[in-house]
């Protein structure tokens, strides 16, 4: 495909981020004021010849998000909690697809590393497929854990059905995202050749067909495309 020589993007806030979390897996908190600075145009290069205008590092894809995605708000991925438009406190970008497994089918080291070292690794990162809204705080205790159902139902963040396991490294999300986090693992795997053990894309692929998509989620792979160029075809398989 054609790809324009020019990608339009918002000014980029900048954002400290902590690398004290397990394997570097995501910043401690990505929740911040969008400025509301002009517009400039940069230089984009593909890191991929097959790509469309995709974002070119997660830097300017923090911005999109928040700017252009949830320029209005939304729900929470794991707790469907309700933000609003400006400044949320307590509400980050979770990585669904984790970086550190992104790193690990790379080859290209730790997650910074990758950063320096990989352009591919960071068009991969900056998919908006793959960014939701989460609370820190489950967001955290997610890191990069695989998903699964844990027996019982210990509730750690009061009303927000997400449980986690520390000993076996495993999280059960809530009914209510299980679909979109399955569309979103198996689209990044399909989409960057990255590697999903085979009984974690089992139990994703049972979840992709038990728990289809809700109208936002459709609207939201209509923005996205306008956004960075491309679909997710897990979610438009299910309007077939």
């Amino acid at each position: 495909m054609v790809l324009a020589g020019l990608l339009l993007i918002p000014a980029i806030a900048s954002c400290s981020e902590s690398t004290t979390d397990k394997n570097a897996t995501k910043p401690a908190d990505n929740s911040f004021r969008i400025p509301s600075n002009t517009f400039f145009t940069a230089p984009y290069n593909k890191a991929s010849s097959n790509k469309d205008t995709r974002i070119p590092d997660y830097e300017t894809a923090r911005t999109v998000f928040w700017r252009e995605l949830y320029q209005d708000g939304g729900r929470t991925l794991y707790c469907q909690q309700h933000f609003g438009s400006s400044y949320n406190r307590g509400i980050n970008i979770e990585h669904v697809f984790p970086a550190s497994w992104m790193a690990y089918s790379l080859r290209c080291g730790k997650r910074n590393q990758c950063r320096v070292n990989s352009p591919e690794f960071n068009l991969i990162e900056a998919d908006l497929h793959n960014l939701y809204p989460s609370r820190t705080d489950v967001n955290k205790a997610r890191s990069n854990y695989q998903f699964t159902i844990i027996r019982g139902e210990q509730r750690y963040f009061g009303n927000c059905d997400f449980e986690f396991d520390e000993r076996s490294r495993t999280a059960e999300p809530s009914p209510a995202a299980r679909g979109r986090i399955a569309r979103s693992m198996l689209y990044m795997s399909d989409e960057y050749d990255l590697y999903l053990k085979k009984k974690q894309k089992s139990l994703l692929q049972a979840w992709d067909k038990k728990y289809p998509p809700e109208q936002e989620e459709y609207r939201r792979n209509d923005r996205v495309e306008q956004l960075q160029g491309n679909r997710n075809p897990y979610i438009d398989s299910h309007r077939q």
